[in-house]
């Protein structure tokens, strides 16, 4: 690794430690223009099955303080989106069989069940990583003209969370339209698998670390507002 390439990584490092907090109360003022999208925190990436990760699954009480502070502060559009295979999901070829559409692995994990308002939640199948293609996800934003702001938490950074966020922040610059696109550092994460690890499944090795702060900058780049926490 050259200099550049450290020097770049130093960056990062750096970049990621400085991120500012944000006020809900500053988000809430107009609680009907904003939205939370919580991308799938299911059984399936937390605790059981091949893709369930503890880096994830520590998450969970951080995005549910947010959730019930925003319910209470009257921010009450909140969506989540979540993986419910096919049992032949063409992603299947690329990830082993996860969160099929019927088993435990595709529902919300117990501390967002437990949510006095869970059954207020709308809830969106998806099929793939993108939760806008092939989904209700449209159809629900046609209907919510009125939303400036979107916060983003769950996982995976560099996949589930990384396609909402672009995807919101472009379609918005498309129509020309100004929203606000926040992901909070401290409620998204993704998983880790070493390089051992990796060759003895043979798969492809993913840097947790490395892939959660590039793919947060590359946001960032993008117009995404990345703060370390919303207080």
């Amino acid at each position: 690794m050259n200099k550049e390439q450290l020097d770049y990584l130093e960056y990062l490092d750096n970049w990621q430690k400085k991120l500012p907090s944000l006020h809900l109360s500053n988000l809430a003022i107009d609680s009907i223009s904003c939205a939370i999208i919580c991308v799938d925190m299911i059984n399936g990436f937390c605790t059981i099955g091949p893709l369930s990760s503890p880096r994830v699954q520590g998450i969970a009480y951080p995005i549910v303080h947010l959730l019930t502070r925003a319910w209470e502060s009257g921010i009450k559009q909140i969506v989540l989106t979540q993986d419910t295979h096919e049992p032949d999901a063409v992603e299947f070829g690329e990830y082993p069989p996860h969160c099929i559409r019927g088993t435990p692995e595709s529902d919300s994990i117990p501390e967002i069940k437990a949510l006095p308002f869970y059954h207020d939640l709308t809830i969106i199948e998806k099929n793939s990583i993108h939760a806008g293609l092939n989904t209700n996800l449209n159809a629900w934003l046609n209907t919510k003209k009125n939303l400036e702001t979107f916060i983003i938490v769950g996982d995976c950074t560099d996949l589930c969370i990384y396609q909402m966020a672009m995807y919101l922040r472009l379609d918005a610059n498309a129509e020309q339209r100004h929203v606000r696109v926040i992901v909070p550092e401290n409620c998204v994460q993704t998983y880790d698998m070493d390089l051992e690890t990796a060759a003895s499944m043979g798969a492809m090795p993913h840097p947790a670390d490395l892939f959660h702060t590039v793919f947060l900058n590359h946001m960032a780049m993008n117009g995404i507002e990345i703060v370390g926490e919303i207080i």
